[in-house]
């Protein structure tokens, strides 16, 4: 089984460390490639392709909500999972076209696999539903 490629995108490197950390360690997933601005996370996932993007909400330029918007627009989007320090309902996560929101607290392995699993599952009822098979 092929390796779920993930992108790492935060403004702080202790935070992009940590993040690949529990990546690596977490079976089925390899890090391609991390970005320290919206900006770079739009370019490197254009260059890398990854599946996942891992993407921090405050970031310097464009915001993680906008990058992710944005990147949702791509003719084969990768997931987006934002990720932040404050709690989920300071922002407005409506039309960021991410997967979901988890907390930076509780990221770990097991919440990695939970998050992919989940939102391929939503993936797949989409493009189910856009073909219009039940």
């Amino acid at each position: 089984m092929p390796e779920i490629r993930v992108l790492v995108v935060d403004d702080q490197e202790p935070f992009r460390r940590a993040m690949a950390t529990v990546v690596e360690e977490t079976d089925g997933f390899v890090v391609v490639g991390s970005a320290a601005s919206g900006e770079e996370s739009l370019v490197a996932a254009a260059e890398l392709a990854p599946q996942l993007v891992l993407m921090d909400v405050h970031l310097p330029g464009i915001d993680g909500l906008e990058a992710s918007r944005r990147l949702s627009l791509a003719a084969e989007p990768p997931v987006v999972v934002l990720l932040s320090t404050y709690d989920e309902d300071q922002f407005d996560l409506s039309g960021s076209g991410a997967a979901s929101y988890l907390a930076k607290a509780t990221f770990g392995p097991d919440r990695l696999s939970e998050v992919w699993s989940a939102a391929r599952h939503q993936l797949v009822r989409r493009e189910l539903d856009a073909r219009g098979d039940p």
